[in-house]
């Protein structure tokens, strides 16, 4: 026999749930009971083979990680942090399951400990086993009590990112109401992205950064000079292109997003080769040669 006591009547009743499914379509397993008034899942068998108990084990494993971490996060969220908005804590959980998902790796360098599987089973295969009866909440106060930590650690660097996106949001909504209130000063621009940002214009002639200088609004810089990068983002906005050819090696490359983000429907990625085959192309031009 194996039995598990929880705190409450809900979570007994979803591990019940959740456990039918892994035992049901074994023929090695007796029976399952929900004792509700007791809030006790039992399993009933006068032994249990290491194959059910490892099934008992995923299964638990399972149950933590997909619908109890949801809870404990989401408890983080509104206890610690206090953002008790249930769409602001699922944008903040989408981040966490990312990092979680290893999605984020540029979060995750942020983390001392990004394999949290090994916490989990551990501290299962300490108390699950043959003829054993226990508290899942002493299981979560002893035993998971690192692997909650680590969950705290996900939670602060998510909203740290959550933060930051909407800090962004902001400022491209404001960067794109400056341009709504721009005529354009070029039909088409091209924009080259390497390690350097080069702008062409639409005979393929650079335009040289003393030039780009004289064009920038001096508004963008002096209302928002934090904000504003003077060598890309204020000479695009002050020039207002109808359309940009925006030529890169990497279309997801934080500038390119920016640059797509504020802009919209005037940006086209194109082929970082596409620049220096027009040019060569159209003109002979062989200036390029040096951006390959």
């Amino acid at each position: 026999m194996v039995e598990i006591i929880f705190q409450n009547r809900l979570d007994a009743i979803r591990f019940f749930n959740y456990l039918q499914k892994w035992l049901n379509n074994n023929p090695d397993y007796e029976n399952i009971l929900l004792i509700e008034d007791r809030h006790i899942v039992k399993i009933v068998k006068d032994s249990f083979t290491n194959d059910i108990l490892e099934v008992i084990k995923n299964a638990f494993y399972e149950f933590i990680t997909t619908i109890k971490r949801d809870d404990w996060l989401r408890g983080i969220l509104e206890n610690q942090y206090y953002y008790e908005d249930a769409y602001e804590q699922q944008q903040i959980l989408d981040i966490i399951y990312s990092v979680l998902d290893g999605q984020r790796e540029d979060l995750s360098v942020f983390l001392k400990e990004t394999n949290l599987e090994p916490i989990i089973r551990e501290a299962i295969g300490h108390v699950l086993h043959d003829n054993v009866s226990f508290s899942f909440d002493s299981l979560l106060k002893f035993r998971l009590r690192p692997y909650l930590q680590q969950l705290e650690n996900y939670v602060e660097i998510s909203i740290d990112e959550y933060k930051m996106e909407q800090e962004y949001q902001m400022f491209v909504h404001m960067l794109r109401e400056f341009l709504a209130d721009r005529n354009p000063k070029m039909n088409l621009l091209h924009l080259l992205l390497d390690d350097d940002i080069t702008f062409y214009d639409e005979q393929y002639v650079e335009i040289k950064r003393g030039e780009l200088a004289k064009m920038i609004d001096r508004k963008l810089l002096v209302n928002h000079p934090v904000y504003i990068d003077s060598a890309s983002i204020a000479p695009l906005l002050s020039l207002a292109p109808t359309k940009i050819f925006l030529y890169t090696k990497n279309p997801e490359a934080p500038l390119v997003r920016t640059i797509k983000n504020i802009f919209e429907e005037r940006v086209i990625i194109k082929s970082y080769q596409a620049l220096r085959e027009l040019k060569y192309k159209e003109f002979g031009d062989t200036s390029f040669e040096g951006h390959a």
